[in-house]
């Protein structure tokens, strides 16, 4: 229990993400020292858990040698370069959602993030040269129709949205979408302490190219900007992936799918209690058939396996 408790747990921290960046822009600052506060919290966390992981490990080796190396094995700069690179999209992601929220509403916005889970099956197929099976289309309707309610599309109309922050929402999704292909198969031998550091340290690269971090020597990050940074820092670059990295291993990928949309209902659920936005009755029952869509898929793949692990009887 405690592992799926983990997982959901993750999923809930990312949907805290969007409220605390509404709150960060309300009090004045930008969107590179809000995000670059957050990966600067995130590099410093992720690398003390590696270092402390490599500190555990090596006490580790004093009692068991080849369980200590079976653990931590040292990477190669390849190898690292590869996790850097892996993780830039994650910038990218956070960018222009982010700057999505300075245009439309914080429930929109992470509706319109949640796009990813058709558009990965999109890349795929396309990658791959396969069609989509009956299942897949089932779900990309489903997804579809939950969308245009939840966003309130069918209510308000499209004129009544503004079309650059549609637009910066469904370009996170498909970075988004990139992040869960790549670091899936970047260096998935590393322990994930340190898969998580080296990504976070190469998005930090990235985002320090874009936005060169003056907020660290103008005394910025000294103010308000501080606690802002901390929580999404916390909640997003750190928290997420070591629950994850405990749980899923335990529960399986399908069931982490899953409990993983969680993120949905709790980042809409915040903007309409913390933020204030309206969120009608509609709204809500497009929320749940985006996540009926969501679950759909790995629910199907869960029935085949039982169903084949099941014993056969011959008459």
């Amino acid at each position: 229990m405690k592992y799926y408790l983990s997982v959901l747990a993750g999923a809930m921290s990312y949907g805290i993400l969007s409220t605390i960046v509404v709150l960060a822009y309300g009090e004045g600052y930008q969107l590179g020292e809000v995000v670059g506060s957050q990966l600067v919290t995130g590099f410093i966390l992720s690398w003390l858990l590696a270092l402390y992981t490599k500190f555990k490990t090596k006490r580790r080796s004093q009692t068991s040698k080849t369980a200590a190396t079976s653990v931590f094995t040292r990477l190669t700069w390849k190898q690292r370069l590869l996790l850097m690179a892996a993780g830039t999209p994650t910038v990218i992601t956070g960018l222009v959602y982010y700057q999505s929220l300075r245009y439309i509403p914080a429930s929109l916005a992470i509706i319109l993030l949640f796009q990813f889970t058709w558009i990965s099956v999109l890349i795929q197929a396309v990658s791959k040269r396969q069609r989509p099976d009956k299942v897949t289309f089932l779900t990309l309707i489903i997804l579809f129709g939950g969308t245009l309610l939840a966003a309130g599309f069918l209510e308000q109309g499209l004129s009544e949205f503004n079309g650059l922050g549609i637009a910066l929402g469904l370009m996170a999704a498909v970075s988004y979408s990139l992040f869960v292909l790549f670091s899936g198969k970047a260096v998935p031998s590393a322990h994930p302490a340190f898969r998580s550091a080296w990504m976070v340290t190469g998005g930090l690269v990235l985002l320090c190219i874009l936005f060169p971090p003056t907020f660290l020597f103008n005394g910025l990050i000294w103010s308000q900007l501080l606690v802002f940074g901390l929580l999404l820092g916390f909640f997003g670059a750190f928290i997420p992936p070591v629950l994850f990295a405990i749980g899923v291993p335990h529960i399986g990928g399908d069931m982490a799918g899953i409990l993983g949309a969680v993120e949905l209902p709790v980042a809409v659920l915040l903007s309409s209690i913390v933020l204030h936005e309206h969120v009608s009755g509609l709204q809500w029952l497009g929320v749940i058939i985006v996540l009926i869509g969501v679950a759909l898929p790995e629910l199907y793949k869960l029935r085949l396996k039982r169903s084949r692990s099941a014993p056969q009887y011959s008459s």
